[in-house]
């Protein structure tokens, strides 16, 4: 099917791969099996981190909440007042390491630090309060990110009423030390397993497209004229739908293949016959010594030239029928009106020298058709040539052109008619009607069909209804009807 051409579309990035640029299935599926891979492995480090903080608060903050129970057990009411009874030097008790700094403190409700260190932030009365239930929270001392775990102390007697809050405070050096330990030691065999895990998809990738390489090798070691199929049980399953349609290109190439050959030899034999022709006549006119004999040797010489002319006019013709693809013929919207007129003022001499009556049929205003001009041109053509070469001496031959819900082009004549049995194979190359009695190289009505197809148009031939000869019909797609101009008449009828 013809379609329009169209201008190469620009488009940014041309270097992608999605520019028609050949691309690697290989590197396609490696992409795609990496890519998450080294996504996410950003995220499992954030992650690891994240397990690894709560790892390291679990053992400390146990240790840092029996230090602030300890420290609960030890305040005392001494005479309405609040008292921590050490048993021992408080520094001895909440002594600091090398590592972290230890801070303490006891203080009432109204904020006021009874003992300890006076840097731990103080903190609101929350509405409900559980005994002997320690809280956690995260602060700074002193620039330094601290641990604070802390404990609400009720009053003891009634005639008390101030609540005691009891803080114990530690630097996160050492929890963020064994963080940084567990992060270390689960992300270290990472680096060693991400390259490992790469080598192996590559391995089981190039294990995978193996089968492809195969195939790739059966291929390429076939003789150039094997066509024959490849059999899809012997290729991977996801392959399988490639190969059936690859057998299927094969085989409509080697039908394709093989009515070119046969037209080839059908054509090489109908030339054989002009050109035999041809030099019998030409070695009779020089054996001829009579000038009236050579005169009609010539004449036949010119009428044999005319013919071979003709027969091979008609086989470009078909070839450049059957190489319509859309890179060399373009598709245009063009009046089919037109191009009948233009066709039949071309052969208009051939019907006078025949005196056939020969004459155009259309509504007098453009009858637009998408197509390309130049093989509609040879449709029409071959069609009413036909129509002149088979009609008798003072016959008539019309064309006419109409828009009945689809654009149709007829050519109806008066000749000779086309016997029922007959109206399928004159579509066959090089097919004649026996007993016709006109020259004729069986090419013109392929021609023609070849062309409407190659425009999705239908063709028929139907006998006409006169009584004699044939009236040659094609229909082409459905499309709006054209508009008149508004001065356009309602039809017109020429005849020559």
């Amino acid at each position: 099917m013809l379609s329009r051409r169209r201008k190469p579309e620009r488009k940014a990035g041309n270097a992608s791969r999605g520019s028609g640029q050949p691309n690697s299935l290989f590197g396609e599926i490696l992409d795609w099996m990496l890519a998450p891979l080294l996504f996410l492995w950003p995220i499992s480090i954030i992650v690891t981190h994240n397990v690894a903080d709560n790892i390291a608060n679990q053992p400390y903050d146990r240790a840092l909440a029996d230090s602030t129970r300890a420290l609960a057990r030890m305040v005392e009411l001494v005479d309405g007042e609040v008292a921590v009874n050490f048993p021992a030097p408080p520094r001895a008790l909440f002594r600091a390491d090398q590592d972290d700094t230890l801070y303490y403190q006891v203080a009432v409700q109204d904020g006021e630090v009874v003992v300890g260190d006076a840097e731990i932030p103080p903190l609101a009365l929350p509405e409900h309060v559980l005994p002997d239930e320690v809280l956690f929270r995260d602060e700074v001392i002193h620039g330094e990110e601290v641990r604070i775990a802390y404990q609400f102390v009720p009053p003891r007697t009634q005639d008390d009423a101030r609540m005691v809050l009891v803080q114990v405070a530690e630097t996160r050096n050492k929890r963020t030390d064994l963080a940084s330990r567990v992060v270390t030691g689960v992300l270290l065999p990472q680096f060693a397993i991400i390259p490992l895990a790469v080598v192996l998809v590559w391995v089981g990738l190039s294990r995978g497209i193996a089968p492809l390489s195969r195939l790739q090798a059966l291929i390429r070691r076939r003789r150039p004229t094997d066509l024959s199929p490849i059999r899809p049980a012997s290729v991977p399953e996801e392959v399988r739908p490639l190969i059936v349609a690859f057998n299927d290109m094969m085989s409509r190439l080697e039908v394709n293949l093989q009515a070119q050959q046969r037209f080839i030899a059908d054509a090489a034999h109908q030339m054989r016959t002009p050109l035999t022709g041809l030099r019998m006549q030409t070695d009779l006119a020089l054996l001829e010594t009579d000038p009236e004999q050579q005169r009609a040797s010539l004449r036949q010489i010119a009428e044999s030239a005319d013919r071979a002319s003709h027969l091979i006019n008609q086989l470009l013709s078909l070839a450049r029928a059957e190489a319509s693809f859309e890179k060399i013929y373009a598709v245009e919207r063009v009046d089919l009106e037109a191009i009948v007129r233009e066709v039949a003022q071309d052969l208009f001499p051939r019907a006078l020298a025949k005196s056939i009556d020969l004459g155009v049929e259309g509504s007098g205003h453009p009858l637009p058709v998408d197509g390309n001009p130049v093989l509609l041109r040879e449709m029409i053509k071959n069609l009413m040539d036909n129509a002149i070469k088979y009609t008798p001496r003072g016959g008539s031959v019309t064309t006419r052109t109409r828009h009945a819900g689809a654009p149709i082009l007829e050519v109806e004549d008066t000749g000779i008619g086309i016997p029922e049995a007959d109206r399928e194979r004159v579509f066959e190359r090089f097919f004649r009607v026996l007993g016709s009695g006109a020259d004729g190289s069986g090419l013109g009505l392929p021609i023609v069909q070849e062309i409407a197809e190659l425009h999705r148009a239908t063709v028929s031939l139907n006998p006409n209804p006169a009584g004699q000869g044939t009236i040659a019909q094609v229909v082409f797609p459905r499309s709006q009807p054209p508009t008149p101009p508004p001065d356009a008449s309602a039809g017109f009828i020429g005849h020559g």
